[in-house]
């Protein structure tokens, strides 16, 4: 089951960078398309390298969403964002959107990279299989799985793949 739960997060994270509250987020429950983008070394880099001053403004939001975001935490979160080199926090947030897409795919054991499609075609495969879980959680499971399943969108940028698996462990430890 805990294989499960990363599934269902990963889903989450595919679609967007979760609970950051940037305008994208803000603007309905179901949460929009990452614009996919080619990410390149600097840009792993930039984002490993934010994460601790991102984190410090984070932490002071506690689920805020963009439109109800007091100014000067947007603005702190501007300005970590163009000191590790983003143009802006919107960029920042793309690259996270997409840096997450490819984390969330990654097994940290084997590092192999799983498309999350077909991860969570897997997964719903497994529930559906599973006699153990009560009906009542096991429909609840695939109810959530299937609406993950139509979300999710497929790594456009092969490459991505390769270059957030190089940096895995210090993306990893950076968020953590």
């Amino acid at each position: 089951m805990p294989q499960m739960l990363r599934v269902m997060i990963a889903a989450a994270l595919a679609i967007a960078l979760g609970q950051i509250p940037t305008a994208a987020t803000a603007q309905s429950p179901v949460q929009p398309t990452v614009k996919q983008i080619e990410l390149t070394e600097t840009h792993i880099q930039r984002f490993i390298a934010a994460q601790k001053d991102l984190a410090v403004v984070l932490d002071k939001i506690q689920g805020a969403t963009a439109d109800q975001l007091p100014p000067e935490l947007q603005a702190e979160l501007e300005t970590a964002a163009k000191k590790h080199g983003f143009k802006d926090f919107n960029e920042y947030d793309q690259i996270a959107a997409n840096i997450t897409m490819v984390m969330a795919g990654i097994d940290p054991k084997t590092k192999a990279f799983t498309d999350p499609i077909t991860a969570i075609k897997n997964e719903i495969a497994e529930v559906t299989a599973d006699k153990t879980i009560p009906d009542e959680d096991k429909k609840q499971m695939l109810e959530e799985l299937n609406e993950a399943l139509k979300a999710v969108q497929p790594i456009q940028f092969p490459g991505n793949i390769e270059l957030v698996r190089k940096y895995y462990d210090k993306i990893d430890a950076a968020l953590t």
